[in-house]
């Protein structure tokens, strides 16, 4: 192989992994557009979910699959979030 034709592929491999990065920070910036946007529309309901995040172990790598963690909340948001998704007003 030629040293042109080498230096012709490791533009291409660095082309790709460029691409590579930034589809996978574009994923992850649609995943905290998306925290973003449900944390307001569940508070407009009367719904906090004080631990939703993006997940931060799914967003590590070179080509993350961030996650939306939802978390953990106690009994009374459960329910308001019941209510809410069922189109109920909330109680609380």
């Amino acid at each position: 192989m030629e040293a042109t034709e080498r230096r012709e592929e490791t533009i291409e491999r660095r082309a790709e992994a460029l691409e590579r990065q930034k589809a996978a920070a574009e994923r992850v910036r649609t995943a905290e557009e998306t925290v973003a946007r449900l944390k307001a529309d569940l508070a407009a309901l009367g719904v906090t979910l004080p631990s939703l995040r993006v997940d931060p172990v799914s967003c590590a790598g070179n080509e993350p699959t961030p996650l939306v963690d939802l978390g953990r909340c106690n009994i009374d948001t459960a329910l308001r979030l019941c209510e809410a998704l069922a189109g109920k007003p909330p109680t609380g």
